[in-house]
């Protein structure tokens, strides 16, 4: 896992906005006290989520309402598609997202 640091201060209060981290455009959603890294874009439609809102743990993408669980980033019953979720670690200098590396990069780089 290769981490980066987030270069923004995430709120204290509930929030969703596109942070762009490694070349990627990402959503950080600080939801009930809890902070996650997902993929910006709606499978279903490609809405971006940063655009959405969150309803009882899950984030809402502003095109179709279609929802995906925050925790697990499996969609609602019955969507049959899913998000990605990043992992996220708050260390003492701030909030960091993971990213799998290749087996090409690990061996190679």
């Amino acid at each position: 896992m290769k981490w980066f640091k987030i270069d923004m201060p995430v709120p204290d209060h509930d929030f969703i906005g596109q942070i762009l981290v490694n070349g990627k455009k990402l959503c950080l959603v600080k939801n009930e006290q809890e902070v996650y890294v997902i993929q910006n874009s709606c499978p279903h439609a490609g809405g971006i989520l940063s655009g959405g809102w969150c309803k009882n743990g899950n984030i809402v993408c502003p095109i179709h309402r279609w929802e995906y669980n925050l925790k697990t980033g499996m969609g609602a019953e019955g969507q049959g598609d899913y998000i990605h979720i990043y992992p996220v670690e708050l260390r003492e200098d701030g909030l960091y997202v993971g990213f799998k590396e290749s087996l090409w990069k690990r061996f190679f780089s």
